[in-house]
């Protein structure tokens, strides 16, 4: 089948990691006791339910099951092969792997994807070397200057200059390697229809690179010098195997770590914004790319903050704008305020014009709650002198008060209503009940409508008999300790009672012969099926006692033995009676000695 990664290497790699490190990126974990605690990416939950443990180097998710290493988290959260996400975890460490065969799966597109993101990061160097120390890039670098860019911004954001030729960096990436038919694909570049020369897609343009959330560059943003032009103001990269406008947050890679010391976020509409921002020391900033906020984008955010500002322009679009992301955002469990930005401004226009003080000052610490917003938003077009319309309004506010969470927050709003309208408090809840009533009954039809959905089932919590929890026992203590695991070899073989269980002590003996010692990680990646993982990070996970007694460990191995004799008496009992029902009598009384006999075994033990 082609490549093949050493297994020294993958465990260097495991070992070089931090798990806790790594899926910090994806989500927001709190620490409780020896384990971190957040909210299950793979599966939508109000309540933390999955667990990452630093000791074994491992996750688990109580509710849905999900569970592995730092690699079986990679490869399931970006949906990647096992080659990428090894090569993306020894990127981290700086551990070089050897030279691998192409993916047999996907060899076109995870090739071509490479070298479109080299190609990318090549451009991108030499984009910003032409603006920052050649005569060529100086009149584009004197106009940022005078735009109010920083030295220091130019280089945190990478910013260049494209020259003003027709196919300098088509040349450029030829001599480089690079074939012009996968560069066009790449969308650097364009074929003519005419005779089929090439030309670049950018020329004589300021060059905002767009990295993806590891920091690789995968597309650009052109903006014109002269505004008296009829190109238009900003030219951006198409879409193509590497780039994803709805996938694609700007700035997320550099803005992830403020996000979590701050635990918020400020999402803008356009990655000017962000710099923007970031010049009123706001480095926990990001921006869509142009389309709305896609459902997938706000997953992204949560598993990294619960906080969002969302700071869109003020005109129509961007308020409408505004409600559509508030909306997504509020659906997956992100507490959401909003920043009001004057009408006719956009955040970049506003730090121009007052300065990043007052931006960060009056727009961004000025935020108003969501329902806050909404009641400003519903009021505008409206004339609350008219009996109609404010009616109207207010029966809009009541509705929305409906869908709050919080007890405090719906009574100071109604109490808000109350005062501004003179309107009976009584008779605002009495309305609002009526709501309340209503909006329930739409969520039980809901609820019974998705219950036609196919989904990630969530694992039911349930008591285990003594027989189950001490087989678990026994696993957990084996995963510890090799000469216990031996121990029970002698006892019991693999004849444990539960099929996953006999499965998972199979592999573990195995493992052992070859030689290796207790890693809880590295018995983890021998495992092909995914549910013999879910099973073992979930066992690995329960709380025991380091140091097992004898005694202890012969407990657990009778109840499990137990089990197995009490299952031969019933399926014993059922022969007996088949025997009598057929007049067997002989047959019968031999059962029952038998029966008689495993009975003695089980109480002499």
């Amino acid at each position: 089948m082609g490549y093949r990664i050493p297994e020294e290497t993958i465990e260097k790699i495991r070992h070089s990691v931090d798990i806790v490190d790594v899926i910090s990126e994806y989500v927001q974990l709190k620490k409780q006791g020896r384990n971190y605690f957040g909210l299950c990416p793979f599966h939508g939950e109000s309540t933390p339910s999955f667990s990452v443990s630093p000791d074994k180097q491992i996750y688990h998710c109580f509710g849905c099951g999900a569970g592995g290493n730092a690699l079986s988290f990679i490869m399931d959260i970006d949906g990647i092969t096992f080659t990428e996400a090894a090569k993306r975890l020894a990127d981290r460490v700086n551990i070089e792997l050897p030279n691998l065969e192409t993916d047999p799966i996907h060899p076109q597109k995870q090739q071509d994807s490479t070298m479109m993101i080299e190609a990318h990061e090549l451009l991108k160097k030499f984009y910003h070397h032409l603006l920052v120390n050649t005569k060529e890039g100086e009149h584009a670098l004197d106009y940022l200057l005078n735009r109010g860019f920083s030295m220091e911004e130019i280089e945190k954001f990478e910013i260049g200059f494209a020259l003003d030729s027709w196919d300098f960096a088509s040349k450029f990436l030829v001599q480089r390697g690079f074939k012009q038919e996968m560069m066009e694909k790449a969308g650097l570049i364009i074929k003519k229809e005419s005779d089929g020369s090439y030309f670049d897609r950018f020329r004589n343009r300021i060059m905002f690179p767009i990295w993806d959330h590891q920091g690789k560059t995968i597309a650009f943003s052109g903006r014109v010098l002269e505004t008296n032009t009829r190109e238009p103001k900003y030219l951006n990269s198409p879409e193509t195997i590497i780039f994803n406008k709805s996938k694609t947050l700007y700035n997320f890679h550099n803005a992830r770590p403020f996000m979590r010391k701050n635990e918020q976020v400020v999402l803008f509409e356009g990655f000017m914004d962000v710099i923007s921002a970031n010049r009123a020391d706001i480095p926990y900033s990001i921006a869509t790319m142009g389309t709305s906020l896609t459902e997938e984008q706000a997953k992204m955010i949560r598993r990294n903050v619960e906080s969002v500002t969302i700071c869109y322009d003020g005109d129509s679009a961007g308020i409408e704008a505004t409600v559509r992301a508030a909306a997504i955002l509020k659906d997956i469990g992100c507490y959401v305020k909003v920043a009001s930005m004057p009408e006719g401004l956009d955040p970049d226009d506003y730090v121009k014009k007052y300065g990043p003080e007052h931006f960060k000052g009056d727009v961004i610490g000025a935020s108003l709650t969501l329902m806050a917003f909404k009641m400003r938003y519903f009021r505008k077009g409206k004339n609350l002198q008219d009996e109609g319309e404010k009616i109207k309004y207010i029966q809009l506010v009541l509705n929305e008060i409906g869908k709050l969470d919080n007890a405090v927050e719906k009574d100071h709003y109604l109490r808000t209503l109350s005062n501004e309208f003179s309107i009976s408090l009584d008779a605002l809840k009495e309305q609002h009940e009526q709501i309340n009533k209503s909006l329930q009954n739409k969520k039980d039809n809901d609820d019974r409508n998705r219950n036609n959905i196919p989904r990630k089932p969530l694992l039911a919590k349930k008591l285990l008999p003594a027989y189950h929890n001490a087989e678990r026992l026994l696993i957990a203590h084996m995963l510890r300790d090799k000469d216990i695991t031996y121990k029970v070899h002698d006892a019991l073989q693999g004849d444990f009672n539960i099929e996953e269980h006999r499965a998972i002590v199979l592999y573990l003996y195995a493992y052992y012969e070859e030689g290796n010692d207790p890693d809880i990680g590295t018995f983890i990646q021998r495992l092909n099926n995914e549910k013999l993982k879910s099973v073992v990070t979930e066992i690995a996970m329960q709380s025991i006692n380091e140091e097992v007694s004898e005694l202890e460990l012969t407990d657990y191995i009778k109840q499990v033995l137990k089990h197995q004799k009490l299952s031969m008496i019933k399926e014993k009992e059922v022969a007996q009676q088949e025997a009598e029902r057929q007049s067997d009598f002989k047959r019968a009384a031999t059962i029952a000695m038998e029966i008689l006999q495993l009975r003695r075994t089980i109480n002499s033990r």
